[in-house]
């Protein structure tokens, strides 16, 4: 990999390779943009295949966090942290001490959370290192059902922009991943009387949302294929692709999982091709960010759900952008976040009357 190459391609400021050998700890932490302000995203724990892919990884999710910041209208750049490794490992406190040292060494220019494989008890030990994070256990704690509810809230607008009603029910969602996010997400569904079809490569939390909302259960390999109103995609990434676009039998696609398209500029075309709406996964799964930031600016729970309402007017904003212009979703998406980091990037700066001596 060419990194320097790679950084100036995707506008990332900094990337920082981190490695404490007594603690078993290597990690990498990317900030891509802090316009906005600090850098904030998640920390992922993942067994990459390679040094390589970890680091794509993490630039890649950063700067899909200066989105995700920008378009839900907080005071926040984007960065990413992952650590190589086995998710599973019981023994933590060593390796998220040593990332939390390090997270320490960029003075406040990146704030990190939970992500995939890590939970809040992870945050707690990054915690004993540094102020710079969030997502504490006792604090906003798991960002889950706030995360769920900006889903719902972008569903329900999809829902508005494709059918001139927001209403789901009868309407047939299909969801994909039953982790916290898909498990209240499923809850909020049920509620106002969507029909359910679900998988996870769990059994245990398949089980679950069947016995309490009354779902259909079918297997992972034939999820695309079922017939139904809406895809809610909640699991790992790269979902829409060159195998999985022309099995889908459904109007609209709008789920948690971050950067479902596969290749986005390929496949965000054959999903519309295919006369599917695409809520793009950034603007929908904004209020997991929304939460930590509640967390940082001392939000209550309550402000943060009311915050991640506001999901259903940007993802009619985004829709509507499209439609107007002429351009794919995430497109649209992207000029709506562009707009308002150059905004505020060409903010006229005041200084003192004089000089300052040093």
């Amino acid at each position: 990999m060419q990194i320097f190459d790679t950084m100036s391609e995707m506008g990332h400021e900094q990337i920082a390779i981190c490695h404490d050998k007594s603690a078993g700890y290597r990690g990498i932490i990317a900030i891509h943009d802090t316009t906005l302000g600090p850098a904030l995203g998640g920390t992922r724990f993942w067994n990459y295949a390679s040094d390589d892919e970890a680091i794509t990884d993490a630039l890649r999710l950063a700067r899909g966090m200066t989105y995700k910041n920008a378009v839900a209208g907080l005071n926040l750049g984007g960065g990413k942290a992952v650590i190589i490794g086995d998710n599973r490992t019981a023994n933590r406190e060593l390796i998220f001490r040593a990332h939390g040292r390090f997270v320490e060494s960029l003075g406040g220019r990146y704030v990190t959370a939970e992500d995939v494989g890590t939970g809040t008890s992870d945050m707690d030990f990054v915690h004993m290192e540094t102020e710079y994070v969030a997502g504490l256990a006792t604090k906003s704690g798991d960002p889950s059902p706030v995360t769920a509810h900006g889903v719902f809230r972008a569903i329900e607008a999809s829902a508005q922009f494709r059918w001139g009603s927001s209403d789901l029910n009868d309407r047939t969602v299909i969801v994909q991943g039953l982790g916290n996010v898909g498990y209240y997400l499923c809850r909020e569904l049920h509620a106002v009387g969507a029909k359910l079809i679900v998988t996870d490569i769990r059994a245990e939390k398949v089980d679950k949302v069947v016995k309490d909302f009354g779902a259909k259960a079918v297997d992972g390999a034939s999820i695309y294929a079922q017939k139904g109103d809406i895809f809610a995609p909640c699991a790992l990434g790269a979902i829409l692709n060159d195998d999985t676009i022309p099995q889908l039998q459904v109007e609209i696609v709008c789920g948690a999982a971050n950067n479902q398209l596969h290749v986005p500029v390929t496949h965000g075309e054959a999903v519309e091709k295919r006369g599917i709406l695409y809520a793009p996964d950034f603007v929908a799964n904004a209020g997991g960010v929304i939460n930590v930031y509640g967390e940082v600016a001392g939000w209550t729970q309550q402000r943060a759900l009311r915050k991640a309402d506001e999901i259903f007017e940007t993802t009619l904003r985004v829709h509507q952008i499209a439609k107007e212009q002429g351009m794919l979703t995430y497109l649209a998406a992207d000029t709506l976040a562009e707009q308002r980091i150059a905004a505020i990037r060409g903010l006229v700066k005041t200084w003192p009357q004089w000089p300052r001596k040093s």
